[in-house]
């Protein structure tokens, strides 16, 4: 499939908003649904819709070999070792709750560190901050530079004896730095450190390698790589999620329940009570066909200069300022201008059709350490242009008028 029509497979560039063509910079949030995942959730709930793993009649083993198609292909596509590895949460905000808890649970103890990053998305701290409540482990901050980048070697020095987890995002949702997290997972694992890397951005930008990477758990979140919302994925070593205990009880989980005693169902059933988001799971494997029939090289290098052309303008541009520059960078571009309050930039562009987040994009740690209350942050996909950045620009020209802004 080709990405200069890309948009044609989308059905929401067919609306108007504001009058105006949609340009939607948004995508950091929440990505656009081609056809074909829109028209999977309809097939499935009108014309093959059960419950999984539960009754043996033709509907129940029919979706119960769709649900698990998905979990085959999302092993292929970030090359997990074993199909059993792959979880399925109602999100990335589940998924690394799961981890936090069971790791709680099992693994760590009064005193132990936990070492996250000044970037991280409240999804990857807040749990945490629950174990330093209920069990007083100790978080510890790597802090992020004048880049908006994360170093090794600030890492490095974070680290202590008492370390036990290292839990960092791919790339930032603000600064758009992409971490060196293979070099932090091979650094991490020659000290017995275990590592937890939020891929809500890593896994729609860039490619993914499970058995390269090498870490423990990664989380994904299916909303932003063109799938339906209510779904995440988490990866996990065997190991790891063999050893931890469960995160849920109910129906689906369970081996054996006696008045006295329960046993609990294989993996990944294990990580997965009660009734699944089954129509997300289904649709999300045309999600990943999709992404597939592009093919992530190509998105890769079509979202580069789509930022590379966006951060040029941008920095042309008198009043904006982008924040972060750093040494790798992905789909997002994130600025203030000046006097403006990013609420109402996102506004006024708004009026123009052009669609963009404002506020802490749950990052108000990174926010506090860059002493400003707020941003705005454009971010691209797969079906922006170039011309949504010119967009973009004069939108924000319109803004600086409107404020008497040079």
């Amino acid at each position: 499939m080709k990405i200069e029509n890309i948009k044609d497979e989308f059905p929401i560039f067919d609306e108007k908003i504001q009058n105006n063509d949609l340009v939607y910079l948004d995508s950091a949030n929440s990505s656009q649904k081609p056809k074909v995942v829109a028209d999977k959730i309809n097939e499935f709930y009108t014309k093959q819709f059960s419950n999984v793993g539960r009754s043996v009649h033709y509907l129940a083993v029919a979706a119960t070999n769709l649900y698990e198609n998905t979990r085959s292909s999302v092993q292929k596509y970030i090359n997990a070792k074993d199909k059993n590895e792959i979880v399925f949460t109602k999100g990335a905000t589940e998924a690394l709750n799961l981890v936090a808890n069971t790791l709680g649970q099992k693994y760590l103890n009064e005193g132990d560190e936990i070492l996250i990053t000044e970037l991280e998305h409240h999804s990857n701290y807040v749990p945490w901050h629950f174990l330093r409540k209920s069990k007083n482990i100790k978080i510890n901050f790597a802090e992020v530079n004048d880049n908006g980048d994360i170093s090794l070697e600030d890492i490095e020095k974070k680290i202590t004896s008492k370390t036990k987890v290292i839990a960092i995002t791919h790339l930032s949702n603000v600064t758009g730095a992409i971490l060196p997290v293979k070099e932090i997972t091979d650094l991490a694992h020659s000290k017995g450190i275990i590592v937890v890397i939020d891929g809500c951005q890593g896994a729609p930008h860039l490619k993914l390698d499970m058995q390269d990477l090498d870490c423990d758990f990664y989380a994904i979140s299916c909303h932003k790589m063109y799938g339906p919302t209510g779904l995440g994925v988490l990866y996990g070593k065997k190991k790891w999620l063999e050893e931890l205990p469960p995160y849920q009880g109910g129906g689906g989980m369970i081996r054996e329940v006696k008045k006295n005693e329960i046993s609990y169902s294989d993996l990944p059933n294990k990580y997965e009570a009660g009734t699944m988001a089954t129509a997300q799971v289904i649709a999300f494997d045309q999600s990943i066909k999709f992404m597939e029939s592009i093919g992530i090289e190509n998105i890769m290098k079509h979202e580069a200069d789509l930022v590379g052309y966006g951060q040029e303008l941008l920095q042309k541009n008198n009043s904006v300022k982008l924040i972060g520059n750093p040494k790798n960078k992905g789909g997002v571009l994130s600025f203030t201008l000046e006097g403006v309050h990013p609420h109402d930039i996102a506004t006024i562009l708004d009026e123009d059709g052009v669609a963009i987040r404002a506020g802490h994009h749950c990052c108000q740690i990174l926010h506090d350490k860059l002493n400003i209350p707020a941003s705005a942050r454009a971010s691209v996909g797969i079906y922006n242009t170039k011309d949504d950045l010119d967009k973009l620009n004069e939108s924000i020209n319109n803004c600086k008028k409107i404020f008497n802004l040079k």
